[in-house]
């Protein structure tokens, strides 16, 4: 287990601020957060490229705050891969092991080893300067797990790749990841991304931790509005308790003209958040009756393949991600009304 406790770093007018972070032995860990948030810069705290202001790097409970680089026996991918671009493939590859005073047949044997283990065994002779987005980076990869290190840290491991590179790249990171039984630290400010490798994630923002939990946490029990917007949840909303219910850990609250049952038994103002994709729509049928039901109209829809976006107009102003075939079926009822509902289970509160 490699973890951090209150780490603080300041560079300029940027401060890592006590950021608290524990990653679990042979965890896939996914570090998500917009761009200037300190992402990178934590990597390069943890690797000892950069030394921290106050604060504790653990490993298994030893403290290594201070050791050197090369004493941390921890794998790092920068972003730009940072290949040497005189050598060969294999010659990058094995860089590390010559310096540590592997003998030359020694270190080419386990980078050969190491590049037929990511599929780029045919390409050990080649110069890195031809080499594709996605062959570089599976040469830094094996140059960093040539060293057999305890952790590894990817720092935006995919962002300069196309789609179809990127999916193929994820997929052999997690493959890799499970193979060896690594513990995997990987940087991202891309939501697909993470989704396609993590276990668990944790959101940067302004050099803070704002949450940390599996995916499903983050998007369905965030924390704050930041996290809400940033694992893109656009429907968020702030109204007035008005009520308890009646025999329900429950209550109403009041926003635009409407009345809402939220969850919990609360006082005073309350914000809290829907998903688009918990928002149901219906044909209306007449019938105006039903918890956290009323009438919408369709203001605007876009197609996004894997669903169809759609904004509502109503009481409340909403944005939905159907199916193709609940969209269809909505759309051949066009001179019908319209209904959104509001599971009341599918709400959550912020703190």
């Amino acid at each position: 287990m490699i973890c951090t406790e209150d780490l603080t770093f300041e560079i300029g007018k940027f401060r890592l601020n006590a950021v608290s972070i524990e990653m679990l032995r042979n965890e896939y860990f996914v570090l998500l957060g917009p761009p200037g948030s300190g992402k990178s810069i934590f990597l390069e705290c943890l690797c000892g490229l950069r030394k921290v202001a106050s604060g504790r790097i653990l490993f298994d409970g030893a403290d290594i705050t201070y050791d050197e680089p090369r004493k941390r026996n921890i794998g790092y991918v920068p972003q730009d891969y940072a290949l040497f671009p005189h050598l060969t493939v294999q010659q990058n590859i094995a860089f590390g092991l010559r310096a540590v005073g592997n003998s030359s047949k020694l270190a080419a044997f386990r980078a050969n080893e190491t590049a037929e283990m990511l599929g780029i065994g045919h390409l050990l002779e080649r110069s890195v300067l031809g080499l594709s987005g996605g062959e570089k980076q599976r040469t830094a990869l094996a140059r960093a797990l040539v060293m057999e290190p305890r952790v590894l840290l990817l720092d935006e491991p995919v962002s300069a790749l196309d789609e179809a590179t990127r999916q193929s790249i994820c997929s052999m990171l997690r493959r890799v990841q499970k193979d060896l039984k690594l513990t995997v630290m990987h940087v991202s400010h891309n939501l697909e991304e993470a989704f396609s490798v993590a276990d668990r994630a944790a959101i940067l923002n302004n050099g803070r931790v704002e949450q940390t939990g599996s995916l499903d946490e983050l998007l369905r029990k965030c924390r704050n509005e930041f996290v809400a917007r940033f694992m893109r949840c656009e429907n968020i909303f702030t109204g007035a308790v008005a009520e308890s219910l009646p025999d329900s850990d429950a209550c109403t609250v009041r926003i635009s003209k409407i009345n809402l049952a939220v969850p919990g038994r609360r006082e005073g103002t309350v914000q809290f958040i829907i998903r688009p994709e918990d928002v149901l729509i219906e044909v209306a049928d007449g019938n105006n009756g039903g918890e956290n039901r009323f009438e919408v109209s369709i203001s605007r829809w876009r197609d996004f393949g894997s669903h169809v976006r759609v904004e509502l107009k109503g009481s409340l102003d909403l944005v939905a991600h159907v199916s193709h075939a609940v969209f269809r079926k909505i759309m051949a009822a066009q001179t019908a009304k319209l209904a959104a509902i509001l599971p009341r289970e599918n709400i959550h509160v912020l703190e």
